[in-house]
């Protein structure tokens, strides 16, 4: 007898109950073309891009060994482009450009023949360096031949955007322990750096070929 009274009081509720429309649930499947990117992930993916191209030049001996590897090359270019297009917003041309770098990859033809070939004249590339002035708007190229040899190519330098630097030789020295040989500049062109950092710097220029470098431990001068 109880159990029919509750299933007929249940019943008569339900009647009572007033009546909702049903409303399907509209669900967004719609995708966001352009996701936007945090500050963290966009650093979690430069130290990652920044990290494979360090493991990718790390046995190539400044670019020696790339020269005769193309595969190589092109996985490390490939590594760059990736740095080059999330940094692509930054500006590298600021007074953190300000610096000794040294070499730790290029594809620079010039640079690679002379650290190649330096033992035809008795000795050995040490050091192969880029020393920046913003504010004064220098630049040096140098190759350095322990102990007392060095080369080097003054420039004058002009900021020409968030990440383009113009530059112009200016005059070129040869010089050893006790002597030294005045060479005539020649050249001028720009070049870009395409990711900076307080560690490693990543540039390409003018003619296409790729430096990467990392700030020496110690500021080199003249």
């Amino acid at each position: 007898m109880e159990l029919k009274s509750l299933s007929h009081l249940r019943s008569h509720s339900l009647l009572l109950l007033p009546a909702v429309p049903f409303k399907p649930l509209k669900r967004n499947l719609s995708r966001n073309p352009n996701p936007k990117v945090t500050c963290s992930s966009l650093t979690t993916q430069l130290q990652f891009a920044k990290q494979e191209l360090l493991n990718l030049i790390s046995d190539q001996d400044r670019g020696l060994k790339t020269q005769t590897n193309p595969t190589k090359r092109a996985s490390i270019v490939k590594a760059i482009d990736s740095l080059a297009d999330l940094g692509s917003d930054t500006v590298t041309t600021g007074g953190s450009l300000s610096a000794t770098w040294r070499l730790l990859w290029t594809t620079e033809k010039e640079q690679l023949f002379i650290i190649e070939k330096a033992f035809l004249f008795g000795t050995q590339a040490g050091d192969v360096l880029q020393v920046i002035d913003v504010d004064r708007k220098l630049l040096k190229n140098v190759i350095t031949f322990p102990p007392d040899g060095v080369f080097f190519v003054r420039s004058n330098v002009e900021i020409a955007s968030k990440q383009r630097v113009n530059f112009r030789f200016t005059s070129a020295v040869l010089r050893g322990k006790s002597w030294e040989i005045p060479l005539p500049p020649f050249g001028q062109g720009w070049f870009d750096t395409v990711y900076l950092d307080d560690e490693i710097r990543v540039v390409k220029d003018i003619r296409g070929d790729y430096l990467v470098v990392d700030r020496a431990p110690y500021n080199w001068k003249e």
